[in-house]
């Protein structure tokens, strides 16, 4: 899309006003899907609501793809997106994690053998990584962008 590549040439997908509303998309790492599994979207809806609740998100839209999420976002005044988006990862990764240990999961091997591969290669991770690194934020900075997202994120 050309808006996309005018905020890509303008310094990458970075979260320059953290006020401002943003479409984000949190992906798991490998694109392995994961939120399959009924109890995985659960917890993300209810870390969802609680953030919401407690923390400041201000949510308009999103989607629970099989292997990403998509967001239509904004931080309350004096939050960061940024910080809450960070907050929201680590928290959700380390309780699918520990779910992952200690429920009944059919590919239960695989999923920590991959999550530690995918660690190998994030020196701010010890033992494993859930989510890939960027959350490709794209300001939305008109109606017509936030109803192009809004759409997309219907049509999913």
């Amino acid at each position: 899309m050309k808006s996309e590549k005018f905020f890509e040439s303008q310094g990458g997908y970075t979260i320059k006003n953290q006020n401002s509303i943003h479409f984000v998309t949190l992906t798991t790492v490998g694109w392995i899907d994961v939120f399959t599994g009924k109890k995985y979207r659960d917890l993300i809806l209810e870390s969802l609501s609680f953030c919401q609740k407690q923390k400041g998100l201000i949510v308009f839209a999103f989607v629970i793809m099989s292997n990403h999420l998509h967001m239509i976002v904004r931080a309350k005044e004096g939050k960061k997106l940024s910080n809450l988006l960070r907050d929201f990862k680590k928290f959700t990764a380390q309780e699918i994690i520990a779910l992952i240990k200690k429920g009944p999961e059919s590919r239960k091997e695989w999923l920590l053998h991959m999550f530690e591969y995918f660690a190998r290669f994030n020196s701010n991770n010890r033992f494993y990584q859930f989510w890939q690194q960027n959350n490709h934020p794209i300001e939305l900075v008109s109606p017509k962008w936030i109803r192009q997202k809004l759409d997309y994120i219907h049509l999913n």
